[in-house]
């Protein structure tokens, strides 16, 4: 009896080996045909902690445009990423702009920003013949890196002069947008204007929403100016001081506000006297000329011009957008906002350098060749 107890629990041991060994081999042979894209546990979890890049269309300019960021900086993703270096489509194509940035998906209502969380859109004009544009921009940089954020920089140049200054962009730690053009042109304002223009298309295209202002490069700033800019609503103006070097001129244009509200406008020259005591034949009511450095503007009125009470009925003003922005600041002083109060304190001053061309030493040169 002892021996076939025994063998019978061999038998039973062979069995469940045996059993196993099928039911493991059975398991494996059909695990084998399963899809290789099956979901397991962790993809959902993987899928939200993978990062989303938008790539923004081109604007309908006709221009190369270059976009670079700073190495390393981590500040400048509050903005959507577009191509560092992408051909510009014509002004013909029609395909539709895409949404404007910072705008809230699924069509949740948008709530505007608190004013002292307001982009700053600053637009710098870079010319040709000027042997300080690169002194002048490094040192704008300087000023800019301690303008509270946001602060986007658009630069715009010519396209052959675009690769030191793409060089010297990079280490700014500015977020920033370099735009380049081809136009040839043989007078400086209209280049100019051109190059904001460019800037302008760039902005009403990507519906970059902030408050927009003309920054020169020989500009020099009060730090409290860039923070004051971002309370404007619609529009804001304050005084600009204007060094000569050449002319040893120091004049002063801009608005005569009284509480914020513009009562009229002036150019003083006080080359001869530092007082700036202001009479009534001294205000016009109208500027001769709107300094491009004396005024900021919310960008909504490149594409949204019924906000501010404009017909949509207008001809397009893409091709010559300064030249519309000027007509609606002038239009209606009412909307204008004198900065800062009272409009009492210079805290602009542009540097009137004059052009490399009509230095002396540089006619000389070129007699010599």
């Amino acid at each position: 009896m002892g021996s076939l107890d025994r063998s019978k629990k061999k038998i039973q041991l062979w069995k469940k080996a045996l059993l196993h060994f099928v039911l493991c081999f059975v398991t494996g042979f059909f695990t084998g045909f399963a899809p290789p894209s099956a979901v397991n546990l962790f993809s959902a979890s993987a899928v939200e902690r993978s990062p989303v890049v938008v790539v923004v269309p081109a604007a309908s300019i006709k221009a190369a445009e270059h976009v670079v960021e700073p190495a390393g900086s981590t500040a400048n993703r509050s903005l959507e990423e577009i191509s560092r270096s992408v051909l510009v489509p014509t002004v013909n194509d029609v395909d539709p702009p895409p949404p404007h940035e910072g705008s809230n998906v699924g069509g949740a209502e948008e709530k505007s920003p608190h004013p002292r969380e307001r982009l700053l859109i600053l637009v710098t004009t870079v010319r040709r013949d000027d042997r300080f544009q690169g002194a002048f921009l490094r040192r704008l940089a300087h000023t800019l890196r301690l303008v509270p954020p946001p602060l986007l920089w658009i630069v715009v140049q010519a396209h052959e002069d675009a690769a030191a200054t793409a060089a010297m962009l990079r280490t700014t730690g500015v977020m920033y947008r370099h735009l380049t053009f081809k136009e040839n042109f043989t007078d400086p304002e209209a280049e100019a204007d051109h190059q904001r223009n460019v800037a302008l298309s760039h902005v009403e295209y990507h519906r970059l929403t902030g408050i927009v202002h003309f920054a020169g490069a020989s500009n020099v700033y009060d730090l409290q100016f860039f923070e004051d800019i971002r309370d404007v609503e619609a529009f804001g103006t304050w005084p600009v001081a204007i060094v000569s070097s050449n002319r040893k001129r120091v004049a002063v244009d801009g608005p005569v506000c009284n509480s914020s509200k513009v009562q009229g406008w002036i150019l003083k020259d006080l080359s001869y006297d530092n007082r700036l005591l202001i009479t009534s034949t001294d205000m016009s009511p109208k500027p001769r000329k709107l300094n491009i450095s004396g005024f900021a503007f919310n960008s909504s009125i490149l594409w949204d011009p019924e906000r501010w009470g404009r017909p949509t009925s207008l001809p397009d003003t893409s091709q010559d957008s300064i030249k519309f922005v000027h007509e609606v600041i002038l239009e209606d002083e009412t909307k204008l906002k004198g900065i800062p109060a009272d409009c009492s304190r210079i805290m602009v001053w542009h540097l009137d350098t004059p052009s490399i061309l009509s230095l002396p030493f540089h006619s000389k040169n070129q007699g010599r060749r």
